[in-house]
Formats: structure tokens, C-alpha cells, sequence
């Protein structure tokens, strides 16, 4: 056929693409997915049932439960078939903040800002007691303060948080420029590894140092009967970014309550008690453990495919629904999780009867180590550890991913798999009017999409504008409902529903890099 007779011919099916059609991209239906993703978008009730009405979904909690609950719930009302929690395996104990108050009563009164550690318990009722100062280098240190903590309420010194820049914006977007750094980044040579140490020693010496004078005090504290424990939270202007202060294990040794206190109050309490002033706090804490089903779930639903041929492979989209708990885990990451969500309601709502299988999965645990995604890989692909795969493996073409917060598309990481780079490139043109137009050789790391790629199935991350998501709500008290941008969020879904179309129609899978090679837990890169 003639180029010019070619070209016509693709033009009536609805389909162009760069280089003669090289990649095929269907243009009729990507006008039908625009239309559903931004103009009649569900993505923020989505995400309003997944924050606001399911609440902080920390790992194992009863939040984390609701959300996934309602997210099986949707997945059937919009027609997905195999809609269900899926167990990956043992995670360990659930758990959830019931009360939390406490104040400053001498030398007047003031409420801070301060939230339970995760996985410590509560005060057992109201305790009133005077704040005491820590000062403890050595675990030899402890040994002067034997018989003077109990009923005590704990700080130890810690530094004041550097002076912030006058009138830093917290939220951000890509430049042009830095995305056009990214599309001209080059593959890292194989095995090249980031250099670890540096300048002044070892630092996981310092940190085993510090580990275990931290295990010293925990036990101490227990032993003297310490009434409560405060922290300095990383963060400022009233945000407190929240960690953990015991393991989840249903083994885990008993450890004290614990806040951790934004920086401005704690550093008003500890200029007080330095200075010689009396402090004196009360508290009343109530936290529950749950232990009666110590297994993890994600959420799973797919549309079936219909190609005799074809319909055994799989597309897949994920996000982790799991979050910390001082917020409600809005842009970490209710919004992945509302976005995937959405594209599915969007190729099920414009009729789509795909080539491939489709499925979705809300992965939990990944704040504890992406375990809920390792967890579905290890059961139904393989195992990274011995490289020994199960007959599913072969049959995933691709895993999209989104984990990055609120901000609209830009992109995606190729994750070193130089072989979609033509492909993805076609997919993303179409929405050069939406800020969407790099495609980068390199990887984000910390999030799901490592689990598939690390038994050698093609895995992807999206690249997105941070926003606030590293300055203000990233596990903190502020990553709450309000910090989602429902037009990047709409942007987001309407991509992500073209690629997973294009894909389950593709003649071809996504093309895979080498499998990678066996990692032993505790081998260098291993798990």
C-alpha cells in the first residue's frame, strides 16, 4: 500500500502515530477517555470515600479495612469481575489511634500539636506529671537517673530546626527545562551501584551507635515506669511527620507511650525545663491493637479480556491504599489509589471490551516495606530471591504505577527498559496540551512497581509534579483531603486509562529487559 493510501486508511480507523504509525495510537478512543476523564470525573468522591469517610488507613488498621472495603464495593458496581481483598500473607498486628489529647498546664495552659507514635500504647487514662529532661550519650549515661522517672513525662535535647528561607514556596512543578533533562538522561552502567559512605567514616556505625542506645532507653524507660515519652517531629509551622515507635509484630516488646510533638512545641518545652522553669503536662492517650487477623490484604478486580488469544495476558495499574496515621493519607496515596481507581470506572463507563485482561491492585503494607505488592508478586509471578517463576509471569505485559502524591503527569520512568521508550513516547503525545511529554531512561525508587521489576516484569512509575508532597504532607498531619488538585488528578486518571487501552490492545506485549538475576535475602541489593 502507498504511504499516502496507508495514511488515509489510518485516519479512518482513528488511528495515527510518530514515524508512519510505528506505534499506533488510537485517537478516537483517546477522545472518548478524555471526555469521561475531564468531564465527567468521579475521582474526587473516589478519594473523598478513600480519606474523609475511611479515615488514616495505616497498615492492619480498621481504616485501612473500610477503604478497601469500598473500594471492592466500587470495583463491582462498575462491572469488574474477581472484585475482592486478597490475602498476601502474615503481616502482624493492626492499629489505630482512639484518643489523643495533651497540654501544657505549667507554668500556663497550651494544647500542642503532637500524635502517637504508631504501634505504641496509650496512657491508660488521664495522667498529669512534670516534664523531665534526658541526657544520655552512652547507655552508661542512664544509670543516674534510676529511681526518678516514674509518673515522669520524658523529653531528651534535641536541636532547634534550622531557620527557614522567607517566602519558600512548599509547592513546586516541573520546569521545561528540568523535564528536558530528564528525557536526555542516560542508562547508569550495569552493576554501577551509588557509592555508599563518604567524608567522616562510617555512617552506619553512627547509626548502629544510635540504634542501640535508643533500644537502651526504650527498655529502661519501661523498667523506671515512665509515664510518657516526647518526641521532636520532623516538620514546621504545626506539621508533624510521623513515624513509627514499635514494630507491628505480634512478638514486639512492650514500649512506652510515645508523641511525637511538632517542633515548636517541643522546643518551647525544652528552652522551659533548660531554662530551670517547672513544666508540668497532662495527657490522655487511648490507642487499640488489633490482633485477632494478623494477615495483610490488597484489593484486586479486572475487566476480562475477550481476544480467544490474548485474553490470559494482563495489564496491571496499582497504587498502595495503606497511609500513616496523623492524616488521612490523602496525596500518600489515596490520590494513586483514586486515580487507578478512576481509570478503570473510565474504560468500563465508555464500553471498552479489551483485547488483554485488565486489573487493578490497592496494595497495603507498602509503608512497612511494599510488602503487599512483594507479597502478590511472590504468590503469583515468582520469587526474587531464587528467580524461579510461575507461568503468570510470562503473561504480564506491563505494571503502571502512581505513588508520587497529587501532581498532574508528566511523564514516565522507564526504569532502564530502553525497549519502550519508542512506544511510550507515541502514548504520551496526545497529551502534550495537558503537560504530559517526557519519557525518561531513568527510575524513581521506593515504590510498588520495584516488586515486578524485580522479577523481570516490565514495572513503571509515572513522573509527576512533587507539589507539597516532600515539604508538607508526605506522612505528616497535613496530608489531608484538601491538598488534592482535582484538575491534575482528572489529568492523571485520562492518561493513565490511554496507556492501560493502548497496552491491552498492542499486537505485542511491552518488550521486556534481561531477567534479572537471583537475590538472596541479605545478599547486596537483596531484601
Amino acid at each position: 500500500m502507498k504511504k499516502s493510501l496507508l495514511f488515509t486508511a489510518l485516519l479512518a480507523a482513528g488511528i495515527t502515530g510518530s514515524a508512519w504509525a510505528q506505534e499506533p495510537v488510537n485517537t478516537e478512543m483517546n477522545s472518548r477517555i478524555r471526555e469521561e476523564g475531564m468531564n465527567h470525573s468521579q475521582v474526587m468522591d473516589i478519594a473523598f470515600h478513600l480519606t474523609d469517610v475511611a479515615g488514616p488507613r495505616l497498615a492492619g488498621s480498621p481504616g485501612l479495612k473500610r477503604a478497601q472495603d469500598w473500594a471492592v464495593n466500587a470495583l463491582k458496581t462498575w462491572g469488574m469481575v474477581g472484585a475482592k481483598r486478597e490475602s498476601w500473607g502474615k503481616f502482624g498486628k493492626g492499629w489505630e489511634v482512639q484518643k489523643n489529647y495533651a497540654a501544657i498546664t505549667v507554668p500556663y495552659y497550651h494544647a500542642i500539636i503532637a500524635i502517637p507514635k504508631a504501634w505504641t500504647p496509650g496512657t491508660n487514662g488521664p495522667i498529669k506529671g512534670e516534664v523531665m529532661l534526658i541526657k544520655a550519650d552512652t547507655t552508661t549515661d542512664l544509670a543516674k537517673y534510676k529511681g526518678k522517672l516514674a509518673g515522669k513525662i520524658i523529653i531528651m535535647d534535641a536541636p532547634a530546626l534550622p531557620e527557614r528561607q522567607v517566602g519558600h514556596a512548599d509547592m513546586s512543578r516541573y520546569t521545561d527545562e528540568q523535564l528536558a533533562e530528564m528525557a536526555k538522561a542516560k542508562m547508569a552502567p550495569a552493576g554501577q551501584a551509588p557509592r555508599r559512605g563518604g567524608p567522616g567514616g562510617n555512617p552506619f556505625a553512627a547509626f548502629a551507635r544510635l540504634r542501640a542506645l535508643r533500644a537502651a532507653l526504650g527498655e529502661f524507660l519501661i523498667n523506671e515506669k515512665a509515664a510518657l515519652v516526647l518526641s521532636q517531629a520532623r516538620g514546621t509551622d504545626g506539621t508533624v511527620f510521623t513515624t513509627n515507635g514499635a514494630s507491628y509484630a505480634d512478638t514486639a516488646k512492650a514500649v512506652s507511650p510515645e508523641l511525637e510533638t511538632s517542633a515548636e512545641d517541643y522546643q518551647r518545652i525544652l528552652r522551659l525545663v533548660k531554662a530551670g522553669q517547672k513544666v508540668e503536662m497532662e495527657a490522655d492517650i487511648k490507642t487499640e491493637f488489633f490482633t485477632k487477623d494478623l494477615d495483610g490484604y490488597d484489593v484486586v478486580g479486572e475487566i476480562s479480556g475477550t481476544d480467544p488469544k490474548l485474553k490470559e495476558q494482563v495489564v496491571m495499574i496499582g497504587g498502595h491504599l495503606d497511609s500513616w496515621h496523623a492524616g488521612t493519607g490523602a496525596t500518600d496515596n489515596a490520590a494513586g489509589s483514586a486515580v487507578m481507581l478512576e481509570a478503570m470506572r473510565i474504560l468500563s463507563r465508555i464500553g471498552y471490551h479489551p483485547k488483554r485482561t485488565i486489573r487493578i491492585a490497592l496494595w497495603s503494607s507498602e509503608e512497612q516495606g511494599l510488602f503487599g505488592s512483594r507479597g502478590y508478586v511472590k504468590n503469583h509471578f515468582g520469587d526474587p530471591a531464587t528467580m524461579v517463576l510461575k507461568p503468570e509471569q510470562s503473561k504480564l505485559s506491563a505494571y503502571y504505577n502512581l505513588d508520587n502524591g497529587t501532581g498532574k503527569i508528566r511523564g514516565i520512568y522507564l526504569q532502564g527498559d530502553s525497549a519502550a521508550r519508542d512506544i511510550f513516547q507515541a502514548w504520551i503525545d496526545p497529551f502534550k496540551d495537558l503537560g504530559a511529554t517526557t519519557v525518561t531512561i531513568s527510575n524513581t525508587g521506593g515504590t510498588d512497581h520495584q516488586s515486578f521489576d524485580a522479577i523481570g516484569i516490565p514495572g513503571f512509575q509515572f513522573i509527576q509534579d512533587g507539589m507539597d508532597y516532600n515539604t508538607r504532607t508526605h506522612h505528616s498531619n497535613q496530608d489531608t483531603y484538601d491538598r488534592l488538585v482535582e484538575a491534575d488528578l482528572k489529568q492523571a486518571a485520562t492518561i493513565v486509562a490511554s496507556f492501560v487501552y493502548h497496552t491491552a490492545e498492542r499486537k505485542d506485549m511491552i518488550p521486556r529487559k534481561a531477567l534479572p538475576t537471583p537475590r538472596p535475602a541479605g545478599a547486596p541489593g537483596g531484601r
